[in-house]
């Protein structure tokens, strides 16, 4: 009984982010295989969706914008690390834990939005956080991780 209410939780989840308009990878060790295979960096953001106020602005403003959707369907393939705090929107246990490991190597200090751009083997290219500005702006800031 538990097991299929797991696996119906897990489906809905699944269903829920492949509705959205994005390509947001459900995990992480599949975004690296995805990034070797098409020699994509990957975009990590650190986010508590339904606590962090610049993490749903930067939602809003950044990642639901189209000319990001296009973009980063072009150049990067992109996992979002959520920690969300209310029971209604709590992740199935085996994406909690996932998440939480990702903290430990690469958001020790719990910084809330977080965005990395790393290569394809996991090594850190870029930091950033919430910055204001247009998506275009945002994107640039991104790119300019590559260049260094």
């Amino acid at each position: 009984m538990k097991n299929n209410l797991i696996s119906t939780v897990l489906l809905l989840f699944a269903v829920v982010i492949t509705s959205n308009a994005q390509s947001w990878k459900t995990s992480f060790t599949e975004a690296k295989a995805q990034a070797a295979a098409e020699n994509k960096n990957i975009l990590l953001v650190f986010s508590g969706s339904d606590w962090c106020a610049p993490c749903i602005k930067l939602d809003k403003t950044i990642w639901q914008s189209e000319v990001f959707k296009s973009e980063s369907a072009q150049k990067w393939v992109i996992y979002k690390a959520d920690f969300p705090k209310k029971k209604a929107n709590l992740l199935p246990l085996e994406l909690t834990e996932s998440n939480k490991k990702l903290a430990e190597q690469y958001n020790k200090a719990g910084n809330f939005p977080l965005v990395l751009l790393l290569n394809p083997a996991g090594s850190v290219l870029g930091i950033s956080g919430y910055k204001n500005g247009s998506p275009q702006e945002y994107i640039q800031l991104i790119h300019s991780f590559e260049q260094k």
